[in-house]
């Protein structure tokens, strides 16, 4: 009898486990939508959509992520709303869109004339930044990777010739985010706000006189060449600019910790190549805009002396007007203090942005 039970209880053990391998992989397979705020012409997509793939490959039957390019699913205003409900599970953005939500987006996108590319990948990854995404998107339900990180923009690009600081006076120009709009305005500027989209034809019908947008690279995969005939270096207004991927909190939590982890290799693994990609793009397009005859122009050492002024009053006014912008721009200019100890004894090979010229630590605290 106890013999017969052991071999029954056996029998039923054993195909229980049958069942569980059959049924746990479906079971556990999760499948998200994930979109984009740049659609298939602009070749920041590329950032969004190497990282789906690269999760994919990692999670295999844990997760896959069906990618659809900005604009097809809807309009790229709405992705922010879309994962807050969770409408969908994740999108690729720029946090400088969502400055409307809190100021503090605005310094997670990109920095007025402060870090360099390295510095947002040091900051993010060893001094904190990755904790501050969490905590301003965190606020919106949401879990915020960020994947992608590129350099220096091109700067004004137009038919305008502008040659110093003077030129911008009266001037109308497309330029995106807020502290960037408020140094223009003090500069004697008139920020005009377009999507990315409408950009070459503001430029070709001189809606505007000039226009910033993104990295050589994306600017000129973006026709910018068959429109321009002016190019104003360096692009003071975004020294480096991160681009991410914003996840519902409810999917994320949905995953267990191991893959949760992938996601997060992922995302760290595409951003030092979407530097180096970015990086070689650029110069194939400056070779390219040169080629076209697009004259290139600089702004005078003076003359970006005084953008650092005024950047540094932008500083302190976002800082005295939001906690959490003050947070996270404390983060990143005592990032820079720390740092230039070894920067500066590394010059000429330093990989940082070399600058003393910055709001004290002491002048951002007396605005928390």
């Amino acid at each position: 009898m106890s013999y017969n039970l052991k071999m029954l209880s056996g029998g039923i053990a054993i195909s229980l486990a049958a069942l569980g391998g059959i049924s746990s992989p479906a079971m556990a397979q999760e499948t998200w939508t994930m979109t984009s705020t740049w659609p298939d012409n602009i070749s920041l997509v590329e950032i969004d959509r190497r990282w789906a793939e690269t999760v994919n490959k990692l999670t295999k039957d844990e997760l896959q992520i069906n990618f659809r390019a900005g604009g097809t699913l809807m309009p790229s205003t709405e992705v922010f709303d879309a994962i807050e409900t969770g409408g969908i599970e994740a999108a690729g953005d720029s946090p400088v869109y969502w400055a409307g939500n809190s100021s503090a987006f605005s310094l997670l996108g990109t920095t007025l004339s402060l870090f360099t590319a390295v510095d947002y990948l040091n900051w993010i990854q060893e001094r904190g930044g990755f904790e501050l995404y969490q905590e301003v998107y965190g606020r919106f339900g949401m879990v915020y990777l960020p994947h992608g990180v590129v350099n220096n923009e091109a700067g004004f690009m137009g038919r305008t010739e502008i040659k110093s600081l003077t030129d911008l006076d009266g001037k109308r120009l497309r330029i995106s985010g807020r502290d960037q709009g408020r140094v223009l305005e003090q500069l004697g500027g008139s920020q005009v706000t377009l999507a990315g989209g409408e950009v070459y034809q503001a430029i070709e019908r001189g809606v505007v006189d000039a226009a910033e947008f993104s990295t050589p690279g994306v600017n000129y995969s973006a026709g910018f060449d068959e429109v321009v005939e002016h190019w104003t270096v360096p692009g003071w207004h975004q020294s480096a600019s991160v681009v991410g991927v914003m996840i519902n909190k409810d999917a994320w939590d949905a995953l267990s910790e191991e893959t949760q982890e992938k996601l997060k290799i992922a995302a760290e693994a595409n951003l030092a190549w979407s530097l180096s990609r970015s990086e070689m793009e650029s110069t194939e397009a400056t070779a390219k805009f040169i080629e076209s005859g697009v004259v290139i122009n600089r702004y005078s050492d003076e003359d970006l002396e005084n953008i650092q002024k005024v950047a540094n009053e932008v500083f302190l006014r976002g800082a005295c007007e939001d906690p959490t912008y003050a947070k996270v721009i404390h983060s990143m200019i005592a990032y820079v203090e720390e740092y230039a100890v070894w920067r500066d004894v590394s010059v000429p090979y330093n990989m940082s942005r070399v600058t003393d010229d910055l709001p004290s630590l002491e002048e951002i605290e007396a605005c928390l």
